[in-house]
């Protein structure tokens, strides 16, 4: 079975989905998108999600404590503080005042939870890059670097960049390029308190926040339309591939009674699932923007129950999925996904075989990891399709945006 390609559901130039947005800025589409048929209800569901006072995704509303003690990391899993609190002071001198005003919050700041995935601008938190003289831009962009792994930089590159040749591929290069992000900064920069940053645009969004040693990166929202780039400069860049193959052998290495008892849903829309199941933005996917408190209750079966060649693969996937860390956060990170297999979740929505859509969701009292194939959004396919993917990183139980280990900082702990 071939695999079907993202340019032939290309929409042509004078489509209204395209036309009808054509020469309007990110400034511009977020008030045009307010009437948008597809944009408009996503825009006002998500008015009722925030702000809201932050309590953290749970598996039945009652958050489980004790899960993310505030203390030193282990020998080789601290973070690369000084690193990263000498890219947030560079930016911090490279940029002026009232643009210092506009990047900084506090660390327990509600703008935390603002960020969002779409290409419309819901929110203006921060400085936006490609509004940005091409030092600062970079200066912001080097904290991110100086805080996640190499790899899982330029996987937040390639995102950028993907996106950059989606906007030249519709002719909408002001909504969509390389640098339509919002960065801001939480709190001051310091290798002993707690600071934190947020990039965040269409199909890339990281929450970083450090206290002395330990590093939390969650939220995480990762997706690309389409996941590759056969053209212009950056031409042979893919991303996911791995990640979906390793998903597909994992189900392939299930006994048959297993995997059925993982796949909850036959169908990517089935008929069975219950109203709501399926959200117009986030199609299948649960942990998305404005969802920090959703309850996601546990399904498909337990990881303690695979076969050693499935777990062996779902470690891999895993792997895959936080290799946005740092050697030493990672290590903390593996760490604590493996010590809660006894009491992880793996389940599956869609097929496995072949080219086949999927969703699947791994989840514990301290992750939620999500990938989700969808319908187009720019590209013109009604189906969901292997070219258009979310993936999610969540942290249940209070600590996305590490805001249990703020809790718990003595001077700002209430």
């Amino acid at each position: 079975m071939s695999t079907p390609s993202f340019r032939d559901y290309l929409f042509a130039t004078d489509h209204p989905r395209v036309a009808d947005i054509r020469g309007l800025d990110a400034r511009g589409y977020a008030e045009a998108a307010k009437q948008d048929s597809f944009a408009g209800p996503m825009i006002e569901g998500w008015k009722k999600l925030y702000p809201q006072p932050f309590v953290g995704i749970t598996s039945d509303g009652v958050r489980r404590e004790g899960l993310f003690p505030l203390a030193p990391a282990r020998p080789g899993e601290e973070a690369p503080t000084a690193e990263m609190v000498a890219a947030a002071r560079k930016l911090l001198g490279a940029v002026g005042q009232e643009q210092a005003k506009k990047l900084t919050y506090a660390v327990d700041a509600p703008e935390w939870q603002s960020w969002a995935n779409p290409e419309f601008l819901q929110h203006d938190t921060g400085l936006r890059l490609d509004e940005l003289e091409t030092p600062v831009r970079y200066a912001a962009l080097a904290v991110v670097e100086a805080s996640l792994s190499a790899e899982g930089f330029e996987l937040v590159r390639n995102l950028m960049r993907i996106n950059g040749f989606l906007g030249d591929l519709v002719e909408l290069p002001l909504l969509m390029n390389e640098f339509s992000y919002n960065f801001a900064l939480y709190g001051d920069p310091s290798e002993t308190e707690p600071w934190g940053w947020q990039i965040f645009g269409h199909h890339a969004a990281l929450n970083c926040l450090v206290a002395g040693t330990q590093l939390v990166v969650s939220p995480v929202f990762m997706g690309a339309e389409p996941d590759m780039i056969d053209d212009g400069p950056y031409k042979g860049v893919r991303v996911f591939k791995e990640r979906i193959s390793l998903a597909r052998e994992l189900m392939a290495a299930l006994p048959a009674d297993l995997r059925a008892a993982a796949t909850v849903y036959a169908s990517m829309v089935d008929p069975a699932m219950p109203e709501g199941r399926i959200h117009t933005g986030d199609e299948r996917h649960l942990g998305g923007c404005f969802q920090d408190n959703r309850v996601i209750p546990y399904e498909g079966i337990r990881v303690a129950d695979m076969p050693a060649e499935a777990r062996a693969l779902l470690d891999a996937v895993v792997d895959d999925f936080i290799a946005y860390l740092p050697a030493g956060p990672r290590a903390a990170r593996r760490r604590e996904i493996h010590e809660q297999y006894g009491e992880s979740f793996f389940s599956w929505i869609g097929g496995w075989d072949g080219q086949e859509a999927f969703y699947f969701r791994l989840q514990s009292p301290v992750v939620v990891l999500e990938l989700d194939h969808h319908t187009g959004v720019f590209l013109d396919n009604d189906e969901p399709a292997p070219f258009h993917m979310h993936t999610v990183v969540r942290t249940p139980n209070g600590n996305d945006y590490g805001r249990e280990l703020v809790k718990q900082y003595p001077s700002i702990a209430p």
